[in-house]
């Protein structure tokens, strides 16, 4: 039997397609945690890594990584089913192939009927893909779930949240949920921090409901707000306590340009 090997869509775009130098620029984005934090979930962004890289890196390098992870990202390119999973198969990366949590892809989409299998979604995408080079550094032998959201209502939203804590509620090991997200999109550098503050302020209040109107009230170009929605739902579910806001950046802080920026945050529930 075959196995579908999803093939890297911005491999030697946002990052290096070069082995060697794609682990040379991951270690250099790891910095040193003292205290690892044993998380539920997360948010990472997923632009290039030359600008956003070094804070994914710092997200993950504060927390205790298990081996199996689900990874929620929107869906830019507008293919696809709304909430599109793959239940099968593997994802290639420079670094190797990162196989799909088949059994647990499985268990959620029982427990949410609203997932539907659906590769299109996730063929020219990069929220997803951009994390999974980050997940082989750091932890080698992982399975994950994908799931491209490509809706904005808060229904299906709770839904698949729910469907998610459901899941892990019942799964004897560690399993993290990682919101793929940049903040607002091309908009001066002290815009841009203002209406991001507002939108980080409801994540680490853990708070979906609010950062769903907050996004849509002020017009915050949160392209994985959607996602980190589910997410904290799930979160809260699942008996999150707090929130914890790693590292924050703008494209600004790289390119020198403050006129036109994306913003980065790296936060992790526990």
């Amino acid at each position: 039997m075959s196995t579908t090997v999803r093939q890297p869509a911005v491999a030697g775009h946002f990052y290096s397609r070069d082995p060697l130098a794609l682990s040379r620029d991951l270690r250099s984005f790891f910095s040193l945690s003292e205290q690892k934090i044993s998380a539920l979930g997360c948010v990472v962004p997923h632009a290039g890594y030359i600008y956003s890289g070094h804070v994914a890196g710092s997200v993950y390098a504060a927390m205790e990584l298990p081996q199996r992870f689900i990874v929620l990202g929107p869906n830019h390119t507008g293919h696809g089913s709304p909430l599109a999973i793959m239940r099968s198969g593997a994802w290639q990366t420079p670094l190797g192939c990162a196989p799909i949590d088949s059994r647990l892809a499985e268990q959620l989409c029982d427990a949410c009927p609203y997932l539907k299998e659906d590769a299109i979604a996730h063929r020219g995408e990069h929220a997803i893909e951009v994390q999974l080079p980050f997940l082989q550094l750091a932890t080698p032998e992982f399975s994950f779930v994908p799931i491209s959201v490509g809706t904005s209502q808060y229904e299906i939203l709770h839904a698949l949240g729910e469907g998610l804590a459901g899941v892990l509620s019942e799964e004897k090991e560690k399993v993290l949920l990682i919101s793929s997200s940049d903040m607002n999109h091309y908009e001066d550098d002290s815009t841009t921090r203002e209406k991001d503050r507002k939108a980080i302020e409801k994540v680490l209040a853990l708070d979906p409901q609010g950062l769903y109107d907050v996004v849509f009230r002020e017009a915050i170009t949160m392209c994985g707000s959607c996602p980190t929605v589910a997410m904290l739902v799930a979160s809260k579910r699942l008996a999150a306590a707090s929130a914890k806001l790693v590292k924050y950046a703008t494209s600004g802080d790289i390119s020198g340009d403050r006129s036109s920026v994306v913003g980065y945050a790296g936060i992790v529930i526990q």
